[in-house]
């Protein structure tokens, strides 16, 4: 584990923790950090009530954990989204 990030990827890592798509594998993948150091360093960089709104946002999440996905490959996509043809969204 590197354990000194330059801002930009302290910045990068806060950011992918916070998007509900991003797995704790692809942080691991991109830092080398597992799931509990994320959380310390949530912890140590944001201010306390932005953590806390954090882990609850985040704690039981599945798609935040890739064992727990309904989808494996891909990007999930919701079934009520229009399929999109040549750029153009598909009408009814």
């Amino acid at each position: 584990m590197k354990t000194r990030f330059t801002a930009v990827e302290i910045d990068r890592i806060i950011e992918m923790a916070w998007e509900d798509r991003t797995t704790f594998d692809a942080i691991f993948i991109q830092f080398g950090l597992k799931e509990q150091e994320v959380i310390s360093l949530m912890r140590e960089e944001m201010k306390s009530s932005s953590f806390k709104m954090w882990r609850e946002r985040v704690q039981g999440r599945k798609t935040k954990h890739e064992k727990l996905r309904d989808f494996q490959d891909g990007r999930f996509k919701c079934t009520r989204q229009r399929a999109i043809t040549q750029n153009k969204i598909s009408k009814r």
